[in-house]
């Protein structure tokens, strides 16, 4: 598990927890904190303080992160959360963070998290910073992903080739400064040659110019690309 150190204090919620051995001397293996929102849902943080032994994190600090109130996921789709987990030093007035996730929450899975979040021997070591005064502070901050509905459609076909002719009779004595084919069409799109017997602006009554057009460019779809060759 990835985890870097910063300054800043959780953005959705922090739970902070004196007499911490009250816990192990109570019998109290699991702790679920008070409701809060983030991402337009209600959310609660649960501990278990001396690991959840039913996921393997005996001698651990698990941690958990549960949607919480009437349950949405029944009435509704899956939930895609990016969720991040805090622990506070209390020696160097930090947070030990963990790395960003990215899972889902459906009807079927209300709560995620981490059961070997932190081993108890380093988590209860004061000089580590995150017990001190049997006092520590826990943090979470979560982050819903909603699709905004933005994106485009990439269409790759075979590579393929036409051949267009279009005969023009007694070019030189042309005064036209520019001339256009008749329309034509390939790979579901009309198209057009534009010559210029006299050349185009940059290359005035030095070269001829030709040029392959799309016909109806303008009906594409907002940002819709073709590409020819």
């Amino acid at each position: 598990m990835s985890k870097e150190i910063r300054d800043v204090v959780p953005a959705h919620y922090v739970l902070k927890i004196k007499s911490f051995s009250l816990f192990a001397k109570n019998n109290m293996g699991k702790y679920e904190s008070g409701e809060f929102e983030a991402g337009g849902y209600k959310w609660k943080l649960i501990l278990y303080p001396n690991g959840d032994k039913s996921r393997n994190g005996e001698d651990h600090i698990s941690i958990y992160l549960a949607i919480s109130g009437t349950n949405p996921l029944q009435l509704g789709g899956p939930i895609h959360v990016a969720v991040r987990f805090s622990l506070y030093d209390q020696i160097c007035d930090r947070y030990l963070t963990e790395q960003e996730r990215v899972t889902r929450f459906h009807a079927l899975k209300a709560e995620w998290g981490v059961p070997r979040y932190m081993p108890l021997k380093i988590f209860a070591d004061p000089s580590n910073g995150y017990l001190v005064d049997d006092t520590c502070i826990f943090g979470v901050e979560v982050f819903v992903i909603k699709s905004s509905g933005v994106g485009e459609c990439l269409t790759l076909k075979a590579s393929a080739s036409y051949t267009h002719q279009w005969k023009i009779s007694r070019l030189p004595s042309l005064g036209e400064d520019y001339l256009y084919s008749d329309v034509f069409t390939f790979g579901d799109h009309k198209w057009k040659v534009w010559l210029c017997p006299r050349g185009d602006y940059y290359n005035r009554g030095q070269r001829l110019s030709i040029s392959l057009g799309l016909v109806e460019a303008d009906k594409l779809a907002s940002s819709q690309k073709v590409n020819a060759r």
